[in-house]
């Protein structure tokens, strides 16, 4: 069979060549940065100076000592601060005076002798208690 080029002049046909490329090779993420193993802490303030907390809501969670329990606060064994009895947060900065004959204060405090430290504590102001009490009598 040999191909007539004029015997194809009067049909109309319309030949339409798709070209698709392929990739040669998949695209893939960096896997550099991702470290599945550790997951955030979320260390840090968890209420804010003013907010009104519940007793034992938790206020700020830290690895050292950057924050101090104060008034109605207390101190977890993983450095936790939580309320103790309900009421506002107070967040103060006040003078810090350690002692230094203590070995964890020498390490940490070491050469600042005579320095004026300041620290930041936490403080819950209690709710003023309702003034409507009843005697077991009234009831």
């Amino acid at each position: 069979m040999s191909f007539n080029p004029i015997s194809f002049k009067n049909t109309s046909i319309s030949v339409v060549k798709e070209f698709v490329r392929y990739a040669s090779k998949k695209t893939g993420g960096s896997t550099k940065n991702t470290n599945c193993k550790t997951k955030p802490k979320h260390r840090g303030w968890k209420v804010q100076d003013g907010h009104n907390v519940q007793a034992g809501k938790m206020l700020a969670t830290q690895n050292s000592t950057r924050f101090h329990p104060g008034l109605n606060v207390g101190f977890g064994r993983n450095g936790t601060l939580f309320a103790m009895e309900a009421g506002k947060v107070v967040v103060t900065c006040e003078k810090f005076d350690p002692y230094y004959g203590h070995p964890w204060v020498q390490r940490f405090y070491g050469g600042r002798e005579g320095q004026i430290i300041y620290k930041k504590y936490y403080n819950v102001i209690p709710e003023p208690q309702h003034q409507r009490f009843k005697l077991i009598e009234e009831i």
